[in-house]
């Protein structure tokens, strides 16, 4: 039951968080239809329709990737990290990165709007691309190989092959890179990655957590450059979305029920490669107990039917919508609206990419959310901005993609060797995740409509929208970390100023007091102004200053005996029962005779009491405060005040009284008719907290 609840609170805010990514984006798009360009009844009823299935199918998704896909991302990669088998590993790496690429809708989307070369061709090119890549990105965290100089090395390469790609066709090796990284893609690289950098540890494993889907996304790019090089590609120009035709709310509902079995024969076959490995690990190394698989199956199960929803919504939903509106804004007098309403949507798109949501909880957890979600939200939906931006530019000016790409690349790369490592990767991570379905299936046809009505190329101009939102939130979430490295330099330097100035008048103290004592043998770090202020951001030379003032705070404390101090704290009697007191018992007279134990009361606690010189050893007697007496010296665990034995000095006589109020307790006084020199203890008795007072 108490899992039942905790379910449904995880699915309502999954839904939730959904609602509040598809909203904004569907708010714009309704006041555009209500302005500028207002659309069919058909392309509005499915528009509204479409944003209903994306809300729910984002919110099953989300919810069913935290369940089932990340966790069998993890444990395929611990264990092949375990296994330490390189072999095994890069052969894993290669399989699982191309089957999964193969299904990926997104990328079925682009082949199917690109008509340069046939989709099967460019499917089987792009997954070989990511199988290949996913390895590198694999050998990279095994032998802790630097981000930065793999990725100046790799995009070094793809320029140099822009040379030799023709044209029309460059535009779309560039798009490839960002579609293939979509919403099944994504949750399992990432998973995979922290797998295998959690099992390997070292300092960089965080670090190491990301990047992989950077690196993934330049094997694209570069095989598809090669295709483009060798099958020399027609010029054929890619067909608009087809409009549809609907009058009434019925057809429209048919339209959405014709297209669910596409959709799940897509997912499924997507999803299969993933599943039918794990189960082989499952079987004969993992292992994992049924509990654990339970949860992974119905994860797999929300996660198919969150992405047949969500993929059937944006299909049918959403590509119409924005070709209409693209190719509608395209053909009136004031068309450099594009670059406006571009930037509009490029900000509030972003939030609905499902593959968005899982890195930033990713991010989270990585980081223990000292990366917050909205920060990196917000860098994100700025650089996608930018790049929508940009795109509408070279719609309306026929600019050359690489007049962008080129210097933003080059900034990128330059940023790698300013900002914290774990910020170059989540940039370039995120670049290839913005770039998903609703780029695919929304911005794309937007694209595509308002270049065919500007009089513009669609292959040249339209095309290479892709990569431009692949390419500026690398740049912004880099700036991001360059203000937060900034920040916390400026916060360790506030914190070691004012350390230094403790320290300063600790050495002016110390001169008052005309003491010959030097403050730089205790103090090494007091001369800051003279040392290299490299220090600042070293959590390694903070841990030691804090050690060094912690020891400088116990010397000077060290005159407090604790041990003694703590006998001053009086116990809390915690007893029931009432507070009475048992009578010492009394030895016979003897070489070895010993008493027997007093009666028991209560149980309670109190301080030890102490015997005392007697002339008669029965009828002991608790007393307040207790007395220590020269010769027998008893104890009594008792209450309000403890008993203390009292007896004559006699041979070998013990005897032991537990009386005490509400508490148990031992007199150890003792006591005989005669002899020298007795000291006697009678045994111990036993707690009972049902045994009444006896006086």
């Amino acid at each position: 039951m108490l899992r039942s609840i905790i379910f449904q609170k995880k699915l309502i805010s999954s839904i939730k968080e959904s609602l509040s990514s598809v909203a904004p984006i569907t708010i714009i798009v309704l006041a555009l239809n209500f302005t500028i360009a207002p659309m069919p009844f058909a392309v509005r009823g499915l528009f509204l329709i479409g944003s209903a299935l994306l809300i729910v199918g984002m919110g099953l998704f989300t919810l069913g990737a935290d369940m089932a896909m990340m966790p069998m991302g993890e444990y395929l990669g611990s264990y092949l990290t375990r296994s330490k088998k390189v072999i095994l590993m890069l052969v894993v790496a290669f399989a699982m990165g191309t089957m999964v690429t193969m299904a990926e809708p997104d990328l079925q989307v682009l082949a199917g709007l690109a008509p340069s070369i046939p989709a099967n061709v460019l499917v089987i090119t792009v997954a070989l691309g990511v199988g290949v890549f996913l390895m590198a990105a694999m050998i990279r965290i095994v032998f802790q190989l630097k981000l930065s100089y793999m990725l100046i090395v790799f995009y070094g390469l793809v320029f140099a092959l822009s040379v030799f790609v023709p044209d029309d066709f460059m535009p779309i090796a560039y798009d490839s890179g960002g579609v293939t990284t979509g919403p099944i893609t994504v949750p399992f690289i990432l998973a995979f990655g922290v797998g295998i950098s959690s099992v390997r540890g070292g300092k960089s494993s965080h670090d190491d957590s990301f990047g992989l889907v950077a690196l993934c996304s330049i094997g694209p790019i570069m095989a598809v450059m090669l295709l483009g090089i060798f099958y020399k590609p027609d010029s054929a120009e890619a067909a608009a979305t087809a409009m549809t035709s609907a009058s009434s709310i019925a057809e429209l509902f048919m339209l959405f029920k014709a297209g669910f079995p596409v959709y799940f024969k897509e997912v499924g076959i997507a999803l299969l490669p993933i599943i039918l490995v794990f189960l082989l690990f499952q079987v004969t190394v993992l292992r994992l107990p049924p509990a654990q698989l339970i949860k992974i199956f119905v994860g797999i199960i929300y996660t198919y039917m969150g992405l047949v929803l969500f993929l059937t919504g944006v299909n049918i939903g959403f590509s119409p919508a924005g070709s209409f509106i693209g190719e509608y804004i395209g053909s009136i007098s004031y068309s450099w609206v594009l670059i406006p309403i571009g930037l509009i949507l490029g900000y509030f798109i972003v939030a609905a990419e499902p593959a968005v949501l899982v890195l930033n909880d990713q991010v989270k957890d990585i980081t223990g959310g000292a990366i917050s979600k909205n920060a990196l939200l917000i860098a994100l939906s700025a650089g996608v901005s930018i790049s929508v931006g940009l795109a509408m530019c070279r719609i309306l000016t026929g600019i050359d993609i690489l007049f962008f790409l080129l210097p933003g690349y080059a900034l990128a790369l330059a940023l790698t060797f300013f900002v914290p490592r774990i910020f170059s990767a989540i940039a370039f991570d995120s670049g290839g995740v913005a770039s998903g379905a609703m780029t695919a299936t929304f911005l794309l046809p937007f694209a595509i409509g308002a270049s065919s009505s500007s009089g513009g190329s669609v292959m040249r101009d339209a095309f290479g929208l892709v990569a431009l939102i692949a390419m500026t939130p690398i740049i912004t979430i880099q700036i991001m970390g360059l203000i937060y490295k900034f920040k916390m330099g400026k916060s360790a330097e506030a914190e070691v100023l004012e350390v230094q100035s403790d320290m300063e008048e600790e050495a002016d103290f110390v001169v008052w007091q005309s003491d010959d004592i030097h403050t730089d043998y205790y103090y090494p770090f007091a001369a800051l102004a003279d040392a290299d202020t490299e220090f600042l951001a070293s959590p390694e030379w903070l841990d030691k200053l804090q050690d060094e003032k912690l020891r400088d705070m116990m010397d000077d404390n060290a005159y407090i005996d604790f041990d003694s101090s703590s006998l001053l704290i009086q116990a809390q009697d915690v007893a029931h029962g009432g507070d009475g007191s048992g009578p010492g018992g009394s030895g016979n007279a003897g070489d070895d005779g010993s008493g027997p134990g007093g009666d028991n009361g209560e149980a309670g606690s109190g301080p030890p009491g102490g015997g005392s010189d007697s002339s008669d050893g029965a009828n002991s007697s608790g007393s307040d405060p207790p007395s220590v007496g020269d010769d027998g010296s008893g104890t009594d665990k008792g209450g309000d005040p403890p008993s203390v034995g009292s007896g004559d000095i006699g041979s070998d006589g013990g005897g032991s009284d537990k009386g005490g109020s509400g508490g148990s307790g031992s007199d150890k006084g003792g006591s005989s008719d005669g002899g020298t020199d007795s000291s006697g203890g009678g045994p111990a008795g036993s707690t009972n907290d049902n045994i009444s007072d006896r006086t």
